[in-house]
């Protein structure tokens, strides 16, 4: 199986998530993948199916992602049924920093429980 096959999930999630400039190859079994990611969470989510595919420390993949904004973590479209500790429980893995989005988005937000679908919200760095 060549390199590009086995990360084919690697490249359809780039194709997803937006990477600009990218550009893929192939040397000596090692795959080479460049590109630009929108937020730091982009290229986590990147670089973590990268590690599920091939190990914490894959030999067969060189990946050189930049991010284009890095003053947040992510940008978060709400959809229906969501509330900030479900976002925080997606973002940080913790539903309590709610709060922390809640606190990035004032200028939106007036109270805690109550969002609405197709707002988007910063996701700050923590």
């Amino acid at each position: 199986m060549s390199a590009k096959a086995k990360y084919q999930a690697v490249l359809d999630l780039g194709q997803e998530l937006g990477i600009k400039d990218g550009d893929v190859s192939e040397e000596g079994g090692v795959l080479k993948i460049k590109g630009v990611a929108n937020t730091p969470y982009e290229k986590n989510a990147l670089w973590d199916k990268i590690k599920q595919i091939g190990g914490e420390s894959p030999s067969d993949v060189k990946a050189n992602i930049s991010v284009a904004d890095d003053s947040v973590y992510h940008r978060h479209t709400v959809k229906s049924g969501e509330s900030l500790s479900k976002i925080a429980k997606h973002y940080y893995g913790d539903a309590m920093k709610y709060n922390k989005i809640f606190d990035a988005n004032t200028n939106i937000l007036k109270n805690p429980d109550v969002i609405h679908p197709d707002q988007v919200l910063v996701i700050p760095n923590i």
